[in-house]
């Protein structure tokens, strides 16, 4: 029976330093106000190169949640990390990426790097991609417009809208499609996967076309292509269960990434100013149910679909190893893998580490000033997420407890 409650297993990769440096950092997270003034000063400090900033932010929020400036600063990270039998989803942590073609092309370029990387180290299975990275934000809004106004299956309906696209707007398109087959092609040949990341609503159904198509092209044998299913959306079970019925169709192996979610208030708010229905879960326990009975379809589908367990909730997790036991199951099977983000859950990731399970942490890595968004995410998250800062510092005050007396 995994235990999430080991704190010996799920800290013995930090020392006493690195421990009460958490302790520090999640305590501060605790405090809204500080959490807010932060998030206020940390983007115009950078911007004014006000001395010693970036210093700090490195030593403290950057070191907690990154792996490094560089593709070569993740290195000792994710060594450190394979130790414990745990593996490492590289992330290139630049969000809106530069504009233009060139822009796009260079991004493409920087994803192919990291693939590259990755087969030089020995725990490094998957890599992700935003797809908003390799395209003008834009004409996937165009898209999704399109789609969202025609009727029948996804790819119809997103055949429908490329053929509503001016001739130049195709050829752009044409161009995005290439750079995605070019990474996906990558990630082929060396054997990394390629997670999709999902995004905004008003974009997505573009994405998830695009995404079903290189699964269609990859996907032939063994998972690569990876999309990424947002459950704290109300529709998403159900689109699950239709991109299972077409790689059944098309004869894929389906490869999900189950999330919860990641634009919660900005969907509603724009939901409540463009005056349409919200497509986020009415609540909590709305999402996690359908978030546990998605990890219960791809588990009871498992040989048609590859799925990562991509949670921090530990009943999701204890489920979904409950489930394989119940199908005789190894808790290492090729088609299932369990990852959380770097510097959170070290209870969860380690501990499944431990009982055999394949498991990664989410390690983004960029210049600081890039990464600053999904700093200022993980900062937000612990100090609004109900009890999960309080969870990760009563786990680090347990364990120091323990060290004390060990």
């Amino acid at each position: 029976m995994i235990s999430f409650d080991n704190t010996e297993y799920a800290f013995a990769y930090k020392s006493n330093k690195e421990l009460k440096k958490a302790h520090f950092l999640f305590s501060s997270m605790g405090k809204p106000w500080l959490v807010n003034m932060g998030l206020s000063l940390m983007p115009k400090a950078i911007k004014w190169n006000i001395p010693f900033t970036k210093s700090i932010i490195k030593q403290t929020i950057f070191s907690q949640f990154v792996g490094g400036e560089t593709l070569q600063e993740t290195a000792p990270v994710a060594q450190k990390l394979g130790a414990y039998n745990v593996e490492v989803i590289l992330d290139y942590g630049v969000e809106g990426g530069e504009e233009g073609e060139s822009g796009f092309d260079h991004a493409a370029d920087e994803f192919i790097k990291v693939i590259d990387y990755a087969t030089t180290q020995q725990n490094i299975p998957f890599m992700s991609i935003k797809v908003t990275g390799l395209v003008r934000f834009g004409l996937l809004e165009q898209i999704d417009a399109a789609m969202s106004k025609a009727e029948g299956t996804l790819m119809k309906r997103y055949e429908n809208a490329i053929a509503q696209l001016s001739d130049i707007e195709r050829v752009e398109w044409q161009k995005v499609v290439a750079r995605v087959v070019r990474i996906c092609k990558a990630g082929s040949d060396k054997k990394v996967g390629v997670l999709v990341d999902a995004e905004e609503t008003w974009i997505q159904d573009p994405v998830d076309a695009l995404t079903i198509l290189m699964m269609d092209q990859f996907n032939t044998t063994n998972a690569v292509v990876y999309n990424t299913i947002q459950l704290y959306r109300h529709d998403r079970l159900a689109f699950l269960k239709d991109s299972y019925e077409a790689a059944m169709s098309r004869s894929f192996v389906l490869g999900v990434k189950l999330v919860r979610g990641a634009y919660m208030e900005k969907e509603r708010k724009r939901a409540a100013e463009k005056n349409y229905p919200s497509p986020i879960q009415p609540n909590k326990e709305s999402s996690d149910n359908d978030y546990n009975a998605a990890v219960a379809f791809c588990i009871e589908h498992i040989e048609q679909i590859a799925v990562i367990v991509a949670s921090h909730n530990e009943y999701s997790n204890l489920r979904a190893t409950q489930l394989l036991d119940a199908k005789g199951l190894p808790h290492n099977h090729p088609h299932i893998h369990f990852s959380q983000l770097y510097g959170m859950s070290d209870n969860i990731t380690f501990n499944l580490a431990k009982s055999g399970c394949s498991v990664s942490k989410y390690l983004p890595f960029g210049p600081i000033e890039d990464v600053i968004p999904y700093l200022m995410r993980r900062a937000q998250e612990n100090s609004s997420v109900a009890g999960q800062t309080g969870r990760e510092l009563g786990l680090i005050k347990k364990e120091l407890a323990r060290r004390k007396l060990a």
